[in-house]
């Protein structure tokens, strides 16, 4: 037995020679499978704008459903759905907005970096007391960067400690 090529979008495998291959990377079913796999991705603006562009599907909405499903031409989405769409659009437009606002311009990581390696050597130097006339930032501006706190699903490692720092329990017990 040969070898076989297994088609990711397809979730299907056959033997792997270039007439068998050209035959499935062009045919319907391998088009609209990837299709759907690109589509599952798409971002909500996108979506919205394609979804305006379309007149709505006449028997979507005297039956319920389209033989075409979602290679229909027409739009299935209600006046609702259109409104949901809307205000989730916005709202991510909003909190990208926000997220620009909080960013300083002018100062980098590695600015925010230098400075604290600076302030974390003075400390050093003069032990644990904190000279704050001598830093011109505020308590909020010698925390972390908003653009490194804006990143999702930042790793407990990367994460900035809480207010009170972290709870160690002493363990008295070796064994």
């Amino acid at each position: 037995m040969g070898k076989r090529y297994y088609c990711d979008y397809c979730d299907r495998s056959f033997q792997d020679n270039m007439h068998n291959r050209k035959k499935h990377l062009n045919g319907v079913q391998h088009h609209r499978a990837k299709k759907a796999w690109f589509d599952y991705f798409r971002d909500s603006s996108a979506i919205l704008y394609d979804e305006q562009a379309k007149k709505a599907c006449r028997k979507f909405l005297q039956k319920g459903i389209c033989d075409f499903g979602p290679n229909c031409r027409f739009s299935h989405m209600s006046e609702e759905d259109m409104a949901n769409l809307q205000r989730q659009v916005d709202d991510e437009r909003q909190l990208r907005e926000d997220a620009e606002d909080s960013f300083k311009p002018g100062r980098s990581i590695e600015e925010w970096l230098s400075r604290r390696e600076k302030k974390q050597t003075t400390l050093s130097v003069k032990g644990d007391r904190k000279h704050k006339d001598d830093s011109d930032e505020g308590p909020e501006e010698s925390d972390v960067p908003p653009q490194l706190l804006s990143i999702p699903d930042l790793p407990l490692s990367l994460r900035p400690p809480p207010p009170g720092g972290w709870k160690v329990k002493v363990n008295t017990e070796w064994g």
